[in-house]
């Protein structure tokens, strides 16, 4: 059995690690650790950070004195991945990968083709968001062995995080990025989730602080993506239990626009001034003013104004550099005006308009996220079919608390906003003013959250319940003669019954099943939202009206051309809401079918 349990925040802009041993006694929780993590933070230079920089610096031969680039472990020293690579990444911009995670998520590209830096210039080798990702939890992977050599990662129980709105193929994605860095036991975790358990963690008198009925709403605002979450306080056999009744669309939306909002307002001031910066000059003044929009919202910054300095161009300019200053009443007003501003339940979000775009990160058209928060309650959570969903008259979910989590909202100027927006909502529904979940670090809760979470699945914490809110099946084809113009009757198999939690699974017993393999096969899936008592394995011999078809998927699984093979199935809901369908012959191979049982549900 492994001795911890780790929790890996891969993020858009910074990566976490914490981790949890399980106590010999199992009535006590078991307590999480924050783990540090050696990388580079200057040439030559190997310190333990809190986090690790989601950056990736492509070296060219002379951008590092030889043997600089060391670390603890065998490293490729062409590719820096960390502090360093965030730092000279300001420097040269067309050799930096940032923001991979997002292109992991991006379906209108290759997510495995070498497809980064996208302004690489020629000659610059270029990665796949996918090897980044691996990258990066490769890194963390050998910064644990190098301090844990007793307890090596690959025998421990590891889960890693992903945005709640990430599509199958994105989770696909990550855990094979994880496979590839030679992770042996990995599950993947909601970040909205994780943040919550990172507070349950925190508050063993969670109990005391809320009641049945409550409606927790989880504000996710990293790097690349927005992500919110209700999750609902409920009762089981007298004891309080928490259910996840509503995850939001994925907006790409994060401090990466942030950042560019910034670059292009001093972008402005310069072209005022005569000074015109091209794409790459706007794209590294994009990475200054990341770091200087950090030094000015840390809650311990002094200064009203962070310089900011770009290459010039040519000769003429002084020192051959450009030089600005970021003010911090500038970002006051680009944050609250322009992500943040106040705004009724009814607004909703803009839509893209344009027929035609360049191709890049899908990022969302309307950069107000108060905006993209009232269509969620109105419109997404709102239509959730679960009578736990607290709503005001006119149909608005009306959370009753509010936790934050991701590196925007450590700016209490931003938190504010947010809940004096919500409340807003709330006074117009006639219902008093939502409760702010306090302590917690928003850099780390997500990694926090997800160890606490791996004991939890032990029996040694609490778990967030997360059922199924409808009966799925698979369509079995009869074992009848053809008959001319009529195609062979349909069953239904139950493969996960209504209520079936998330993270669990079902073997169906004493039944097998011709699998058709080597050759295009239709795989038919369907849903109830009526039958709530049909049981795993039962076989409907003719589906009435109160189960419909819900999506027709057509694969091709390897085998012989023609061959049936003998299989029995077994399902698996993931804790991401996948479910996953394995098909199991008698000679052990094994083939996977997978649905999303969420997109329906929200």
């Amino acid at each position: 059995m492994p001795k911890y349990v780790i929790g890996i925040d891969l993020g858009t802009t910074n990566c976490a690690l914490a981790y949890a041993e399980a106590p010999a006694d199992p009535r006590e929780p078991a307590s999480v650790t924050l783990e540090s993590i050696p990388q580079l933070v200057n040439p030559g230079e190997v310190r333990d950070e809190s986090l690790l920089a989601s950056f990736l610096y492509i070296a060219g031969a002379t951008d590092f004195p030889a043997g600089s680039l060391s670390l603890p472990w065998p490293s490729d020293e062409h590719m820096v991945v960390g502090e360093l690579a965030r730092k000279r990444g300001v420097e040269s911009a067309r050799r930096l990968v940032s923001s991979a995670k997002s292109w992991l998520s991006h379906s209108g590209v290759d997510r495995t083709s070498a497809i980064l830096p996208p302004t690489a210039p020629e000659g610059v080798e270029k990665i796949s968001p996918l090897e980044a990702a691996r990258r990066y939890l490769d890194h963390l992977r050998q910064a644990w062995d190098s301090k844990h050599p007793d307890a090596p990662f690959a025998d421990q129980q590891v889960l890693v995080t992903v945005p709640a709105s990430f599509d199958a193929v994105a989770r696909e994605l990550t855990q094979r990025a994880a496979e590839e860095a030679g992770y042996k036991s990995v599950i993947l975790l909601e970040e909205p989730q994780a943040a919550f358990y990172a507070w349950i963690e925190r508050h063993a008198d969670w109990r005391d602080r809320v009641r049945i009925g409550d409606l927790i709403l989880v504000v996710d605002i990293g790097g690349g993506t927005t992500d919110f979450t209700l999750i609902a306080v409920t009762e089981r056999e007298g004891e309080l239990q928490l259910e996840r009744v509503a995850v939001g669309e994925h907006i790409l939306l994060g401090g990466d626009n942030i950042d560019l909002a910034l670059a292009r307002h001093i972008e402005s001031q310069l072209a005022a001034k005569g000074t015109k910066l091209d794409s790459l000059q706007l794209h590294a003044l994009w990475q200054q003013c990341r770091a200087a929009k950090e030094q000015l919202l840390s809650e311990d910054a002094q200064k009203a104004e962070h310089p900011v300095t770009i290459l010039g161009k040519g000769t003429g300019l002084v020192g051959g550099t450009i030089k600005a200053k970021l003010r911090r009443e500038d970002i006051d007003r680009i944050l609250l005006d322009g992500f943040f501003p106040t705004a009724s339940s009814s607004d909703m979000p803009a839509r893209r308009r344009a027929g035609l775009a360049e191709l890049g990160l899908p990022y969302a058209a309307d950069a107000a996220i108060t905006r993209h928060l009232a269509r969620f309650l109105r419109q997404q959570a709102s239509t959730a079919e679960h009578g736990t969903v607290r709503r005001g008259a006119s149909g608005l979910a009306a959370p009753t608390h509010i936790l934050f989590n991701g590196g925007v909202l450590r700016a209490p100027i931003v938190r504010d906003r947010i809940i004096d927006v919500l409340n807003s909502w709330l006074a117009a529904e006639g219902l008093p003013a939502v409760q702010p979940l306090f302590g917690e670090d928003l850099m780390h809760a997500v990694a926090r959250g997800a160890a606490y979470y791996g004991t939890a699945r032990q029996g040694r914490g609490v778990r967030i319940r997360g059922g199924v809110p409808r009966t799925y099946y698979i369509g079995i084809e009869s074992a009848m003669p053809a008959v001319p113009g009529m195609p062979a009757p349909m069953k239904a198999l139950v493969v996960a019954p209504f209520g079936m939690e998330e993270g669990t699974g079902v073997r169906i017993e004493n039944q097998e099943f011709g699998l058709y393999v080597g050759e295009p096969a239709e795989f038919r899936f369907l849903l109830s939202a009526t039958r709530k008592n049909d049981k795993a394995g039962d076989l409907i011999d003719d589906p009435g009206e109160d189960i419909e078809e819900l999506a027709l998927m057509e694969v091709t699984l390897t085998g012989n051309q023609g061959e049936m093979a003998p299989v029995s199935l077994e399902s698996l809901v993931t804790e991401t809401g996948q479910l996953q369908l394995w098909c199991v012959a008698r000679d052990g191979r094994r083939w996977k079918l997978e649905f999303n049982v969420r997109e329906q549900a929200v």
